[in-house]
């Protein structure tokens, strides 16, 4: 069964905080109309998304307030990558992030906050206090095998599943630029790197102890071919969400932490452009 990453959820789920749901049937790479009222308890009360959602004005450059910093926060707790954090600014760090979920949502990737990407957050965002995302994840099977880890290139997130197929978290990364590229394709941990491992390399490899941050994971090919990549830690978390690397996947060295303790050698690792790739159809079966 195949299906795009709007339909490979089959049944409600809760795991961990993270919800898991059937999403909207108009979101599906299609953009959401917008709506002057906002019904999400992260975005209602403001009268400035009041004003984005009618369609009076759009958040861009310049633009700051409480309603601004809210979006940061459903940015942030969906797994997208902001540096600067939820200050209520609109700089680069915004920009990119919106650019990333828009993406996602199969909006125009524009960097600005306008309303149908206001709507799609009130789709999409969980609940206040909560992380992950309500609706429209991946499936954890690529081509009809499990996996433990989704990786969206061109939203720039990481989703890690449990061994039952349960989402987990989602974190930020950083993905190989257009001249070294992360290669799309099913992909599974060849070997694992403690903190001195992970530190040698980076010497031996880049004259830098720091480079790979605190973890790395290095990546084969399902089929046994060496892959020239790994996921791994990064000494420049403001690069996060963007095209930086030389092909690997950075992470923040707090979820590097995470991924190397829950992933062992074998685990399987399936790496998309988008979570529209039709190798991502098979549904969740969650007990």
């Amino acid at each position: 069964m195949t299906g795009t990453a709007a339909t490979v959820v089959a049944r409600a789920v809760t795991a961990g905080g993270l919800g898991v749901m059937e999403p909207p049937a108009d979101f599906a790479g299609t953009a959401i109309p917008a709506a002057s009222a906002l019904a999400h308890p992260r975005f209602s009360g403001s009268s400035q998304l009041a004003d984005v959602a009618s369609g009076v004005t759009v958040l861009g450059t310049g633009a700051k307030g409480e309603g601004l910093r809210a979006v940061q926060g459903a940015l942030l707790d969906m797994g997208f990558a902001l540096y600067g954090g939820a200050d209520g600014r609109y700089g680069p760090d915004t920009a990119r992030a919106l650019r990333n979920f828009q993406v996602h949502a199969g909006l125009r990737s524009s960097g600005v906050l306008d309303a149908a990407t206001l709507k799609a957050l009130e789709a999409l965002a969980p609940a206040p206090g909560s992380r992950g995302q309500s609706r429209a994840l991946p499936s954890s099977f690529y081509a009809g095998q499990p996996v433990r880890v989704v990786i969206a290139l061109r939203e720039h997130r990481t989703f890690l599943f449990d061994p039952e197929g349960k989402l987990v978290d989602i974190f930020p990364n950083a993905v190989g630029t257009a001249a070294t590229p992360t290669h799309p394709g099913l992909k599974v941990v060849r070997a694992k790197l403690d903190q001195v491992a992970t530190e040698d390399a980076g010497a031996r490899l880049w004259n830098d102890r720091h480079v790979f941050g605190a973890r790395l994971l290095d990546l084969s090919w399902a089929d046994g071919r060496r892959s020239g990549e790994e996921l791994h830690g990064t000494s420049a978390p403001a690069l996060l969400g963007g095209d930086v690397s030389h092909g690997c996947i950075r992470h923040a060295n707090e979820d590097i932490l995470v991924l190397h303790d829950a992933l062992a050698v074998g685990d399987r690792i399936a790496v998309v452009e988008t979570l529209q790739d039709p190798h991502l159809g098979v549904p969740v079966t969650v007990g």
